[in-house]
């Protein structure tokens, strides 16, 4: 008989190591993070709700005409009446915070992963891992590296929710028709050029729609992130579940409801104003 494989044994004392070895730089990524998320939560905070509905319907407006403006409207004053309006202002810190970093990470290396094939090769499988490991295993290392709070939630957020972009990036580049890159090539244009003034533009489509996808994602981990101390509607749902409060779980749900849809159906309409939805 094979004797066991003590692959958990190898992987504690990577973490170990990575923990005792790497204290001021995860101190510095956590500090970072946390003043981001708490930035944001404060100019959220900051802004009165009804100014804030306001100008939100107004941005529906632009975007979608009534419609949308009306359901906007609606769904952050049925938000503001349960009750619920600091905690999803606290949620949206954390969701656009962990999606920006998803974002600042994600779109530079789909961009690394078109231009070369063998760092596709080696990202391809690790994003296939981490889209398929449950997640409730990213949150015990991060807890491990950085505690409890809001700053783990962020990390397993960005781990859960950074693929798309990544994928969707190096698949809008690759798709941008050879003729076209070997006409730039053929005017002189430099590899900067050739990436912001023709590729950028042409896969923007499949960019925004890998964004979209990431907001949608983070959204999703606001009640996981819950579980190791990340504040916002996330922490409602999962006192409902543990106390078994059915209507006090329907009503947080319904608030997250609401801002993934608002969040999902401003970036459809912003697309569509850029004129690039008729490619996606």
């Amino acid at each position: 008989m094979i004797p066991k494989i003590p692959l958990d044994e190898w992987v504690e004392k990577g973490v170990d190591g990575l923990e005792s070895n790497l204290t001021v730089l995860f101190q510095m990524i956590s500090t970072s993070i946390e003043g981001s998320v708490n930035a944001l939560s404060y100019v959220f905070h900051f802004i009165p709700p009804l100014l804030f509905i306001a100008w939100i319907t107004i941005l529906a407006y632009y975007l979608g005409r009534w419609p949308f403006a009306v359901f906007s409207a609606a769904g952050l004053i049925l938000i503001e009446n349960l009750g619920y309006w600091n905690h999803t202002m606290d949620t949206l810190a954390l969701v656009m915070t962990s999606a920006l970093i998803s974002i600042i990470v994600g779109i530079p290396l789909g961009v690394w992963c078109a231009q070369s094939d063998k760092v596709r090769k080696f990202v391809t499988p690790l994003l296939d891992f981490m889209q398929t490991m449950p997640a409730f295993v990213y949150l015990i290392p991060a807890v491990t590296f950085f505690g409890l709070g809001v700053v783990p939630g962020v990390i397993a957020s960005v781990i859960f929710a950074v693929p798309p972009t990544i994928r969707l990036t190096n698949l809008g580049i690759r798709q941008v028709a050879e003729d076209l890159v070997e006409a730039a090539d053929a005017f002189g244009s430099t590899p900067t050029q050739k990436l912001f003034k023709l590729q950028f533009p042409l896969a923007m489509p499949s960019i925004m729609a890998g964004i979209n996808q990431t907001i949608m994602l983070a959204l999703s981990m606001v009640v996981i992130a819950s579980m190791i101390g990340a504040q916002g509607i996330g922490a409602d749902v999962y006192r409902a579940v543990t106390q078994i409060k059915t209507g006090q779980g329907f009503e947080a749900g319904l608030s997250i409801v609401v801002l993934a849809i608002l969040l999902d159906r401003m970036m459809q309409y912003l697309l569509k104003k850029k004129g690039v939805h008729k490619n996606v």
